[in-house]
């Protein structure tokens, strides 16, 4: 009775994380979609963080009332600088990227964020590297086929591997023949960049959060502050970037539906579903399944959009995936050890106390 209540409360979690990769899958094709039909890459981050922000904020308000520790400047001046990184640069550097490259190479390079987070962590002394043990050498060589499948990806396109009569990137449809000229290499180049300042923000992001957290615990409303600030210097940008009036217009249900998706489950429900599967199987468990959004997005991308696939694209989307996987092997060996060696040393000190009381005990009971 209780194997099956394990194994039914496993494939529940199975089952949210597959979801959640659906999802995030969803809005790679959502934000091309948007792109195409003429959003703009300014008024569409806006309007989904102002959705967020209305989604989030109540919650935040009414069930962390007794969390939340009181404001300070420095706190409010270390929420606007997370604001800045991890959702104005991220989602800047983002919108730009998948503009430029296709969905399925946005996916294929957001698995660099556990390497990157690892490298900034390592960097800052968050997290401890042992080259002599076998996980601190899974992380390094996990970092560098990373690192070098996502500079494949980036310098080498290679030939198609399945044949499409045209390609739309960036909301242009380009002819054959055109594929491999100097101007889209060109732009394709500049689309990997930007996806790796995505993926630059996002671990900065993550990294930058774990100190904070400790100093203001109340998570839903660290969240909401983040997307207030963040949405402010959306608008700020706006108001240099695009001031025509018509830019601002909701004129279409595929606009609305674009700007809904984004908002409501890529900002708000994701959000809630992602922190319940890290809660219920821990984050490297979550992260582990990273690839099966790429493979969703590569799958929706050829049907829906008529994205092409790459070989340089495979082979770097490849790397990249065994990469993740030696990152979080490295990981989740090195957390297993640390633990198993803190239960020793409590187990010891257990039984160094059991055996201490008990000679204190005999001892009295030597007394005539």
């Amino acid at each position: 009775m209780c194997g099956g209540k394990v194994a039914s409360e496993k494939m529940k979690l199975v089952i949210s994380v597959l979801i959640l990769q659906l999802c995030f899958a969803g809005f790679h094709i959502v934000s091309r979609i948007a792109l195409n039909i003429g959003i703009s890459k300014v008024v569409y981050p806006v309007y989904r963080n102002i959705i967020a922000l209305i989604l989030l904020g109540p919650f935040a308000y009414f069930l962390e009332k007794k969390e939340r520790p009181p404001l300070t400047i420095s706190l409010l001046v270390q929420f606007f600088l997370l604001a800045l990184v991890g959702i104005t640069a991220n989602q800047g550097f983002y919108i730009l990227g998948i503009y430029y490259a296709t969905p399925t190479f946005a996916s294929a390079m957001q698995n660099l964020v556990p390497a990157i987070t690892f490298i900034l962590a390592a960097l800052l002394r968050q997290e401890n590297v042992n080259i002599t043990r076998i996980d601190g050498l899974a992380k390094i060589l996990g970092t560098v086929a990373s690192v070098g499948g996502a500079f494949i990806i980036t310098m080498y396109k290679g030939p198609p591997i399945l044949d499409q009569p045209s390609e739309t990137a960036g909301g242009n449809v380009l002819e054959e023949g055109t594929l491999f000229s100097s101007k889209r290499v060109q732009s394709w180049t500049w689309g990997c960049v930007f996806l790796l300042g995505h993926c630059l923000s996002w671990a900065g992001w993550m990294v930058l959060q774990a100190p904070i957290v400790k100093k203001y615990p109340a998570k839903l409303s660290l969240t909401t502050f983040t997307f207030f600030f963040g949405l402010i210097q959306f608008l700020f940008i706006a108001a240099f970037v695009e001031r025509d009036p018509k830019h601002w217009q909701i004129q279409s249900s595929e606009e609305i539906f674009t700007i809904l998706y984004a908002g409501v489950i890529s900002s708000g429900i994701v959000i809630s579903l992602q922190t319940w599967c890290i809660q219920k199987g821990g984050p490297v468990f979550v992260a582990s399944f990273q690839p099966v959004q790429t493979v969703l997005v590569a799958g929706m991308a050829f049907v829906i959009l008529g994205d092409q696939l790459y070989s340089g694209g495979v082979v770097g989307a490849v790397l990249i995936m065994i990469g993740l996987y030696l990152v979080l092997w490295g990981k989740a060996s090195a957390e297993t050890k640390i633990q198993i060696q803190h239960n020793d040393e409590t187990l010891t000190k257990h039984l160094l106390r059991s055996n201490n009381k008990g000679q204190e005990c005999h001892g009295e009971a030597d007394i005539p």
